[in-house]
């Protein structure tokens, strides 16, 4: 397999390889809030993939009819290959590759892709070098730990040793800062950064 290396500036890339229109559509969006310093790829058939610089992604999220159909060609790239497989039961899984099981809740298939994320790409591991911004501060930082740890303002200002408004000003200064409104999108954040280990949620 040839490498391909990106200028060290370039956003690394996803492939997306998946019949199902509705499918992609749903993962790409999921994978653009989980991975926000990759660019997404969408291809309907191993052939579009064929007449892109395939050898340019990180990974490929592939149907597992795709994988079975052209196996020589993501066996020897099995350490970019996740199978994107219908099926929880093991016995479905195509033993060399990493499993991504789509038909779960939305709240654990993101945990799943963080899992994999984390397990691969740990505070930016085997990607090109970016530039990362401190974007919170310290304490904001502490905040945004608990809150996606489950904790209520209440219970933040109790470990903290904080008062219960300040807790909520930087609430709103962390939700500001980001951009983001859900828990469900601080707890990408926090996991992606290296603030708060998934296992730990």
């Amino acid at each position: 397999m040839t490498s391909h290396s990106l200028p060290h500036t370039a956003r690394p890339s996803v492939a997306i390889i998946d019949p199902n229109t509705l499918a992609v559509l749903g993962l790409k969006q999921i994978l653009q809030d989980v991975m926000p310093v990759m660019t997404i790829h969408t291809f309907a058939s191993f052939e579009e993939l064929q007449g892109s610089d395939f050898e340019a992604y990180y990974h490929f999220f592939v149907a597992t009819n795709i994988v079975l159909e052209h196996r020589q060609f993501f066996s020897s790239r099995r350490n970019k290959t996740i199978v994107l497989s219908m099926s929880s039961d093991a016995s479905a899984r195509i033993g060399e590759f990493h499993t991504l099981f789509i038909g779960q809740s939305e709240e654990q298939l993101v945990k799943s892709i963080l899992i994999l994320e984390q397990h691969a790409h740990a505070k930016g591991r085997n990607l090109p070098p970016m530039v990362q911004e401190k974007i919170l501060s310290d304490r904001e930082i502490e905040v945004l730990s608990l809150i996606v740890k489950g904790y209520i303002n209440k219970e933040i200002a109790h470990r903290l040793n904080i008062g219960m408004t300040t807790v909520i000003t930087h609430r709103k200064n962390i939700m500001d800062k980001l951009g983001m409104r859900s828990v469900s999108a601080l707890t990408i954040y926090a996991v992606m950064n290296g603030y708060v280990d998934i296992d730990k949620i």
